[in-house]
């Protein structure tokens, strides 16, 4: 492994790619490699066992491949599967996503935040433990908005369900004083325009993907493993179907990426 070697990310679908956007503007000499599990999308509804499962499948991947890092872009796998798969392999830094109840509750005005999530995100014991150790004092809202992650998926970000989905989600936060709102899974920064206009610009939303980005950043050197030495690239592999995820990626990025199958 050396300072070429690639940073592996990997997501359910498309929602890691706004991790990736992140990653990409923090470290632009960076090769990456971002796998999305599109045959298997989305990991939210799943028993965590599978989500585990799938996560070590990613992550065995992406070593074959070569990776000196893996950025584990999706909350649900996060929160089934990150303590395992450090544990699984431990010669691997693993970056992953917590959702972002501590800034959230260290700048709250009213004390009452809320956070979007997938179930199996709030059943794990990864937000339970943030919910604990940071947010004590603030009262923490949660929801589950059943469906969102496909509609993002499908690239329907101002559908009527998408909105429909949204202020089912934001109006009764509202309505109990919210004013930041908390992205608990990859793939909702991408309606973070329809999130916003529903909740007004005195609402704060989060978006963990910089903070993600800047944990890989510390990671890579302190292990002496940046690459200063570019242009970085983008290799994308989908378990579904690769122009699918080309369209998307084209949607996403503006770029014309070559997207291989597994």
């Amino acid at each position: 492994m050396d300072k070429r070697s690639p940073v592996g990310v990997f997501d359910s679908g498309i929602g890691g790619i706004s991790v990736l956007k992140a990653l990409r503007a923090l470290l632009p000499d960076e090769f990456f490699i971002y796998l999305a599990d599109q045959a298997r999308v989305p990991y939210g509804p799943r028993p965590i066992e599978d989500v585990r499962r799938f996560s070590v499948e990613m992550t065995r991947e992406l070593l074959a491949r070569g990776s000196k890092i893996i950025v584990v872009a999706c909350n649900t796998a996060s929160a089934a599967a990150l303590h395992h798969l450090r544990k699984m392999f431990p010669d691997i830094s693993f970056v992953g996503m917590e959702p972002a109840v501590k800034p959230a509750a260290e700048t709250t005005r009213t004390g009452v935040v809320g956070v979007l999530a997938t179930p199996a995100t709030f059943q794990g014991e990864l937000f339970a433990s943030v919910v604990e150790r940071f947010a004590r004092d603030v009262r923490v809202l949660q929801h589950a908005p059943e469906g969102l992650v496909e509609e993002i998926e499908a690239g329907r970000f101002d559908s009527r369900k998408t909105l429909r989905i949204l202020r089912n989600a934001l109006l009764p936060m509202l309505a109990q004083g919210i004013d930041t709102v908390v992205l608990g899974c990859t793939h909702y920064p991408f309606v973070i325009p329809q999130i916003q206009a529903i909740v007004g610009e005195n609402v704060r939303v989060i978006d963990p993907s910089p903070a993600i980005a800047a944990q890989a950043q510390r990671l890579l050197a302190s292990a002496g493993l940046l690459n200063l030495h570019g242009p970085g690239q983008v290799r994308f592999f989908t378990t579904g179907d690769p122009e699918r995820l080309r369209l998307q990626v084209g949607t996403l990025l503006g770029e014309d990426s070559e997207v291989e199958g597994l």
